[in-house]
């Protein structure tokens, strides 16, 4: 009887730990099926994200050419430019020596009269002032004399030079009115040259017409600058009365180190941006690179002609950023007005626009990763592949961006 009590005690106590055991494995089925269908769940809700990301790169504004033309949208071709195989310099526009005059008078005197303006364009020869001076007078009396003088001598020297062929004349008398006749013509070139210079015509002198005034007259032609003298300034030498500049020939120095040295050769192209031109790209070329460094700068001076530089309001002094063209390099680029940035990326536009859809054009955002910057273009690399002939919107991708943003708060 001992023993079946030991036996019904062991069959109770292996059912016990049998029961037990299928409760704890109950209890750890529940959170496992449900961390699955959590799993599931989550698995489903990224498959919709990624849908809804995909519909959303894909997702496409319409705009009639009308709205494109009334809000200022620009498109075209995205362009290779040349952004890495080039040397940045900075200069000033300058004009040549020959194209810069500075206005002088060889004899002081009263300005009596000006007759430019500051900005007018002149002509070589073109009377600028008017000078009165009592040493003028003096001048052209001091002529008369001499050739006065000149005459006689001129004819005494023939007279003994007849004398002198009749053996009635000495060779002495002869030598005396040769030196004199020497030295009168040479003090009468040399009063003839001062008259000339002055403007005043000696030939006009000898007929009996003298002049209290002389004209100033314009060196080379030009734009008159600043102006340093009124009516009835006293004008003297050395001093300028205005100055002359003739901008037909303005030209770009610009500083380059010692390190780009060897890139740069003559002949080579180059960019300019120009702040006062609405950062307009202009072009030119290097014609002449200086031999000696500047000051301590370690700095040499190139010289860039401008391509159409009458074609622009270009003023000698201005600051320019330039770009030589050292290769042949070429990136993709667009315009920095394409280019706009939402939720820390960057985006253009791009559209098929021969392709219409009831008369709309289609424009689609598209991420890309942006390079180098310069003269107002970006380097960027899609993310994408983009269809062939694909234009970009060059001008207005902010309004884009601005529409596709307000019908993303309608939707919501």
């Amino acid at each position: 009887m001992k023993m079946g009590f030991i036996r019904s005690f062991i069959g109770i106590s292996l059912l016990g730990t049998i029961f037990l055991f299928a409760c704890q494995s109950n209890k750890g089925a529940e959170p496992l099926a449900a961390a699955t269908d959590s799993a599931r769940d989550s698995v489903t809700g990224l498959a919709n994200d990624s849908a809804t990301d995909g519909a959303k790169a894909q997702a496409q504004l319409k705009l009639s050419p009308e709205q494109i033309k009334a809000v200022g949208i620009e498109i075209g071709p995205i362009e290779q430019k040349n952004l890495h195989a080039v040397v940045k310099a900075s200069g000033q526009l300058a004009v040549p020596p020959q194209n810069k005059a500075e206005v002088n008078v060889l004899m002081g005197g009263i300005i009596r009269s000006i007759q430019v303006l500051e900005g007018q364009a002149v002509k070589r020869g073109q009377v600028l002032a008017t000078l009165e001076n009592t040493d003028f007078i003096k001048l052209q009396q001091e002529y008369l004399t001499s050739k006065n003088q000149f005459s006689y001598t001129r004819e005494e020297l023939a007279r003994q030079k007849e004398l002198n062929a009749s053996d009635l004349g000495t060779g002495k008398n002869l030598q005396q009115i040769q030196a004199n006749y020497n030295a009168e013509t040479s003090k009468l070139l040399t009063q003839e040259k001062q008259l000339q210079q002055l403007g005043i015509d000696p030939v006009s002198v000898a007929g009996g017409h003298i002049v209290s005034q002389v004209s100033v007259t314009a060196p080379i032609a030009g734009t008159i600058g600043h102006i340093t003298v009124n009516t009835g300034t006293y004008a003297e030498t050395g001093k300028p009365l205005m100055q002359i500049i003739d901008n037909s020939k303005i030209h770009c120095d610009l500083t380059v180190y010692e390190k780009d040295l060897f890139k740069v050769r003559i002949g080579q192209k180059v960019n300019f941006i120009l702040t006062n031109q609405n950062n307009q790209l202009i072009e030119g070329k290097i014609y002449g690179i200086n031999k000696s460094f500047e000051d301590d700068s370690k700095g040499i001076v190139v010289h860039a002609i401008i391509d159409g530089a009458n074609t622009y309001k270009l003023i000698p002094g201005m600051y320019v950023t330039a770009l030589i063209d050292v290769g042949n390099q070429q990136t993709t680029a667009v315009p920095a007005d394409a280019l706009v940035r939402s939720e820390g990326k960057d985006y253009i536009f791009i559209t098929e626009e021969r392709k219409k859809t009831d008369g709309l054009v289609a424009f689609t955002k598209t991420e890309v990763v942006t390079g180098v910057t310069e003269l107002g273009y970006v380097q960027i690399t899609p993310l994408a592949n983009l269809p062939e002939n694909t234009w970009i919107v060059k001008k207005g991708a902010f309004y884009l961006l601005s529409k596709e943003k307000a019908k993303g708060d309608d939707d919501k």
